[in-house]
């Protein structure tokens, strides 16, 4: 999303009009989810996908329409259907992809630079893409973003108030959702707050678990209790590197809300323990800690006897922690965790 909206920024400021493609529902098997976003430019050539193969070639094919008119329509495919053939290796279901004209005007470089900016700050913010009534499939295209519960960039030419009620619907899910008010029908997406992977342990996991959580979008924040371990040298793509004084007080001045994935890797039991204890007692949308089933099930006991937490609360735990793939390496492991991050931010579960 940052690197498309640079390049939407990038065209504007020199004056390029472009197509915006962007899937807006998807069913069965479609190879994107609502919200993949294509940039077309009048020369045909690309920037992002909508999932590639022939039914990218006639979106493209499509958007080059739009350059000699203006607005928006909608599109639908059928990949079991006419537009599915052998080699185009899709396994079937359906795509709806809007495409919208951008004009090279002071709103549009206004309205992207603005979503650039809360994007490379990681600030809240919500894009709505005003549809018109809901059964239209083409119209006028209206860009918004909205901050703090009202409008900040673009048009948006309908009560103020129905921001609260598209930033309900925008909070659904970590995909865009189609929202409808009052006969009018909205695309609805969360900016800026990709969610923030706590990593309590700077050990030899973490390291390849920060750069790969960085790498597909995550923030990262590192936190152990020896200095040697968590510093930037160490980290260098981590958004946040913290030394401790203590496991004991390890969630002192953290903000984690139902955005937040816990991640534990110290280097003993005994501060696993410490960090689960804390987690627990948080919002935190996700937790994961390292180790065997025998450690796990050890500490599940004395959390109960000790802690009062019930069996109910512990199933909130991902213990052993990672995608069963066979990993034994640091690597390989951290590969294991963050897939398993990327499914939970998915909001969906293994098999």
């Amino acid at each position: 999303m940052r690197k498309l909206t640079r390049t939407v920024c990038e065209l504007l400021d020199r004056g390029e009009r472009l197509v915006l493609a962007t899937v807006l529902s998807r069913a069965g098997s479609a190879p994107r989810a609502p919200g993949a976003r294509m940039v077309v430019r009048a020369n045909g050539s690309i920037a992002g996908t909508v999932g590639g193969g022939l039914v990218e070639a006639e979106v493209i094919r499509a958007a080059g329409e739009l350059f000699g008119g203006s607005g928006f329509r909608i599109r639908a495919f059928d990949l079991a259907g006419s537009t599915s053939h052998a080699e185009d290796a899709i396994c079937g279901g359906r795509l709806e992809i809007l495409l919208g004209l951008i004009e090279a005007c002071d709103r549009n470089r206004d309205l992207f630079h603005g979503l650039a900016d809360a994007l490379k700050a990681r600030e809240p913010c919500l894009l709505v893409t005003a549809l018109g009534l809901a059964e239209s499939d083409s119209g006028e295209l209206k860009l918004s973003v909205a901050k703090g519960g009202k409008p900040e960039y673009g048009d948006f030419p309908y009560p103020a108030s129905w921001i609260a009620r598209l930033e309900e619907a925008g909070s659904q899910g970590k995909w865009s959702q189609v929202a409808v008010i009052e006969g009018h029908r909205f695309l609805v997406e969360p900016c800026g707050a990709p969610g923030t992977v706590f990593l309590f342990g700077a050990g030899h996991v973490s390291r390849p678990v920060a750069a790969l959580a960085h790498l597909v979008g995550f923030q990262t924040v590192v936190l152990d209790d020896r200095a040697e371990f968590a510093n930037r040298e160490r980290f260098p793509a981590a958004d946040e590197v913290c030394v401790l004084d203590s496991f004991e007080h390890a969630f002192r001045g953290l903000e984690l809300d139902r955005n937040s994935y816990v991640v534990i890797v110290t280097r003993g039991h005994s501060h696993d323990r410490t960090v689960l204890t804390q987690a627990l007692r948080s919002p935190a949308g996700y937790i994961g800690m390292i180790g065997s089933r025998r450690k796990r099930d050890a500490i599940y006991e004395a959390l109960m006897r000790q802690e009062g937490f019930g069996r109910e609360e512990l199933e909130r735990v991902h213990c052993p922690v990672g995608l069963s793939i066979g990993a034994e390496s640091p690597d390989e492991i951290a590969v294991s965790i963050v897939a398993e991050l990327i499914l939970a931010r998915a909001g969906a579960a293994p098999g």
